[in-house]
């Protein structure tokens, strides 16, 4: 045995049975998190005050009973619309264009986009399934179609992440999008991360950051 009577390797992970069992099988389904971790998060809840569990168990009822996804963007809510495009302060002519509700989480860290947001609920993945008609871009357009509160949409920012994929979506939203009159379809920005070497930046990072160069004052 381990450290604090945990089992010494993830193959120990299945010796358990009864509910302490089926709990680390259900937590081993969890993205990110293998038999090993599920069994830590298992012990550490069966060591913890019932109160304790009780708090996790209500939140994910809350989670599973409460929480839906936005009618407009997509994002998760806890309303029919969510905060930001409820929020009247919000540049309504600009909406930028993400994969998931969590890019919308690390865009606002930035505190640098004041706009809206669409969640497109993943990107473009021919092989494993997923076509146009997975995601939300049929929303989109209607979206920019049929703009309800009198505020043009001047610019679409399409924010898809820089691989495969993302790229694809990205070409393919640029392809629907180009004949709206008005709108401009911008990119983000993509290339070398701070503190970065050259020799260890892929070919398509290092290709985006030739192609966005910039004259330097």
């Amino acid at each position: 045995m381990g450290w604090a009577g945990y089992p010494d390797s993830a193959a120990d992970a299945s010796v358990y049975e009864g509910p302490i069992q089926d709990l680390i099988d259900e937590l081993s389904k969890l993205p990110g998190l293998g038999p090993k971790g599920a069994q830590r998060i298992a012990f550490h809840l069966l060591a913890g005050e019932k109160k304790d569990i009780d708090r996790v168990i209500a939140a994910m009822a809350n989670v599973r009973d409460n929480v839906v996804f936005c009618s407009e963007c997509g994002n998760v809510s806890a309303d029919t619309r969510c905060r930001i495009c409820s929020d009247a302060r919000r540049d309504a002519t600009k909406i930028c264009v993400v994969e998931e509700p969590k890019d919308v989480q690390a865009i606002e860290r930035t505190k640098e986009f004041t706009g809206r947001y669409h969640v497109l609920g993943g990107a473009l993945d021919p092989l494993g399934g997923v076509g146009p008609d997975q995601l939300r871009i049929r929303e989109l357009l209607r979206r920019l179609a049929n703009q309800d509160d009198g505020v043009d949409v001047t610019e679409v920012i399409v924010a898809t992440d820089p691989n495969t994929e993302g790229e694809a979506t990205a070409t393919y939203l640029v392809r629907m999008l180009k004949d709206f009159p008005g709108l401009s379809v911008t990119r983000l920005a993509s290339g070398l991360p701070m503190g970065g070497d050259l020799e260890f930046a892929d070919e398509l990072t290092l290709g985006r950051a030739l192609s966005g160069r910039r004259v330097l004052s």
